[in-house]
């Protein structure tokens, strides 16, 4: 498996906006799903957006449509995150991960944690209020 390794986090004030990145080690080969979630301690991971690796087809979480765009650039091994009109309950440890065609979550759907089978370290994100 490929390391993937989140960046971009950091502090913004409400109503700003952040790019996140997470940046595959090498070809991402056997993927065919990459997404975001994010989790605040003492709760669980959270779905955020996903994206099929080669249809580019994008799936999101109904807080974050039309302030969240999830992009990849398939010649980097890139996955981001844009995320605009930030709020403070956007505050979280963002992770990417990545599903594989041999993961044992095949038939799950985009949303659930366990479809994917590689993830990130995670980066912060803080939205002030």
């Amino acid at each position: 498996q490929v390391q993937l390794v989140e960046s971009g986090g950091g502090l913004v004030q409400a109503g700003g906006s952040l790019r996140l990145s997470c940046a595959a080690s090498g070809p991402p080969v056997g993927v065919y799903i990459m997404g975001w979630f994010r989790q605040i301690p003492g709760k669980e991971r959270e779905f955020v957006a996903a994206c099929m690796w080669s249809a580019g087809t994008e799936y999101y979480e109904d807080s974050v449509k039309g302030r969240f765009t999830i992009s990849r650039d398939n010649a980097k091994n890139t996955l981001y995150l844009q995320m605009s009109s930030l709020k403070p309950e956007d505050t979280a440890v963002y992770y990417c991960a990545s599903g594989s065609f041999t993961g044992a979550g095949i038939a799950l759907p985009p949303s659930r944690p366990g479809k994917y089978d590689n993830w990130g370290q995670g980066t912060q994100v803080t939205v002030s209020s």
